[in-house]
């Protein structure tokens, strides 16, 4: 037989245990004819399955020996469209692959690890490296969850924004700006700066912004990661932009001074990206949870 009628193991089972064809619609919340559902099983068996006793059916001895594994399997069809029962996320034992930028490595990610022992200790993290390509690796499954600047691509990326940063200035503590009270466009531009890009770029809206103001700024080198611009920052006099909140730590344990960055920047969006695939798993949606509990907290400067 190369087509079979899955709806007819439904209506097998119903009529095998109500022994009535009544009944059997009644239970299946059906107003279709289950007589002509009989009679394709009869045809289908070669067997007349409920035969006619006074005013009862009674079930052959084929119908008998169908009884139970039809119930079985009718059962596990059910069991296949329900709603998913599956453990709670919070015991759960998974690996998830995260695309971090360094930043949030360093400031944010330890406050996860942390939340993650408590509220799903079965859950550990695995970070991959910045150099992915964002889109084409939550599409092949290389990452799970992306977490940082998300820029605006494949339609078929799910996204959310997280926080709005605003950017500062930093530099160590014996830096000439470090003491101004008042960093103004012309001193900002002459010192020299330290620019994060991880394609190298060198140039940006800062230099944008100088240029309407007919200042230029001399880059004395471009790094891939805010950490690496920080560390250098808190061993030579240069000037990096960093966002305020999400780097406090950061900038805390290195000893940087702060200040306002004396020109208009956009704020920077810190959001979280992942693939449809992920959308409804209730343990990454556990994850995607406590992402944003914790990097809410850490906006707020709220302890872990």
């Amino acid at each position: 037989m190369d087509y079979i009628d899955l709806n007819l193991i439904e209506a097998l089972d119903a009529l095998l245990a109500e022994n009535s064809v009544t009944k059997a619609a009644a239970r299946l919340h059906t107003s279709a004819p289950m007589s002509r559902a009989l009679a394709r099983l009869r045809r289908t068996f070669d067997d007349p399955l409920l035969v006619r006793a006074g005013r009862d059916l009674v079930p052959t001895p084929r119908a008998l020996e169908l009884r139970g594994e039809v119930h079985a399997i009718a059962s596990r069809a059910r069991a296949l469209f329900a709603p998913s029962t599956t453990a709670d996320p919070r015991t759960a034992v998974r690996m998830f692959d995260l695309q971090v930028t360094d930043m949030l490595s360093t400031t944010f990610i330890p406050s996860l690890i942390d939340d993650l022992r408590e509220q799903a200790p079965g859950i550990s993290l695995r970070l991959r490296p910045e150099s992915l390509e964002d889109v084409p690796a939550l599409r092949e499954g290389l990452v799970d969850l992306e977490i940082g600047s998300i820029r605006p691509g494949d339609s078929e990326i799910h996204s959310e924004a997280l926080v709005t940063e605003t950017l500062i200035g930093a530099v160590r503590p014996g830096h000439p700006l470090a003491k101004a009270k008042n960093v103004t466009p012309q001193r900002f531009a002459a010192a020299d700066h330290i620019v994060v890009s991880r394609r190298g770029r060198a140039h940006g809206p800062i230099d944008e912004q100088l240029a309407e103001l007919g200042l230029s700024r001399r880059v004395v080198a471009v790094v891939p990661t805010f950490a690496s611009a920080l560390f250098l920052a808190s061993e030579t006099d240069v000037v990096c932009i960093a966002p305020a909140r999400l780097a406090r730590r950061m900038l805390d344990t290195l000893g940087l001074r702060t200040f306002p960055v004396p020109v208009e920047l956009p704020a920077v969006t810190v959001g979280m990206a992942w693939h449809p695939r992920n959308h409804h798993d209730r343990t990454h949606q556990l994850l995607r949870e406590r992402t944003r509990h914790i990097m809410a907290a850490a906006a707020e400067g709220v302890s872990r």
